[in-house]
């Protein structure tokens, strides 16, 4: 269970969230969507503990995160719209500088866990940077998911995706909800927002709830 209640943060007197709410429940996914520079990246980092809030607060399973670097590490996982990895390095190493298990987590991960379902254990050798842009996506994912955490944060997971990576992605997210986690994401693609139980609109600092099957013209209307 996530809690977020009263978010506040302001950058040089402009307030970008004022006062954002918002529950999730382990098996639901939810949408945020707004136009481009509206606060959505802001908001998923201060729930992955990238970024402080001014005030406010968030619960992860009745513990409050805010000031507590250590909740946020256990209890949330986040996939940031850019790309984290250290490209010089290979996939495997960048497992091993990221992952926060032991090699031996790392190793059953890649057997039967996320990093094996997102085909992380086939390109091991390979160079981060030679990677597609949907690899990297999935090599991101399996590190920031190391920690086993109940919440998963992401931004924007099908930027610049081809298909297959999409519906691959698309498909770990469907196995992760069903098995009690709860994942809050941004998208501007319909077939992401297709995923979600509960889509919100990010306008003028506050969440605002809307339909989660609506068109794309309809959509863009909510924005306004």
């Amino acid at each position: 269970m996530l809690e977020i209640s009263g978010i506040y943060k302001s950058y040089r007197r402009q307030e970008i969230l004022r006062g954002v709410t918002l529950a999730v429940k382990p098996g639901e996914c939810v949408g945020i969507v707004g136009y481009n520079g509206c606060g959505k990246t802001t908001l998923l980092s201060i729930l992955a503990g990238a970024q402080k809030a001014d005030k406010g607060s968030i619960r992860y399973n009745g513990r409050e995160a805010l000031g507590r670097s250590e909740v946020f590490a256990e209890e949330a996982a986040y996939v940031p719209q850019e790309n984290p990895l250290m490209e010089e390095l290979t996939v495997r190493d960048n497992l091993l500088l990221w992952y926060r298990g032991g090699r031996e987590a790392m190793k059953k991960d890649l057997e039967t866990g996320a990093a094996a379902m997102l085909g992380v254990d086939r390109m091991l050798k390979q160079t981060a940077g030679r990677l597609s842009g949907g690899m990297k996506k999935r090599v991101s994912i399996a590190c920031a998911l190391s920690n086993h955490a109940p919440v998963l944060i992401m931004d924007e997971p099908g930027a610049a995706l081809d298909l297959e990576c999409k519906e691959v992605i698309k498909g770990y997210l469907r196995n992760y909800m069903a098995e009690g986690g709860a994942v809050i994401l941004t998208s501007h693609e319909l077939s992401e927002l297709s995923l979600c139980t509960s889509v919100y609109v990010l306008k003028e600092g506050k969440l605002i709830p809307i339909a989660n099957d609506l068109s794309a013209e309809e959509l863009i209307h909510q924005f306004r």
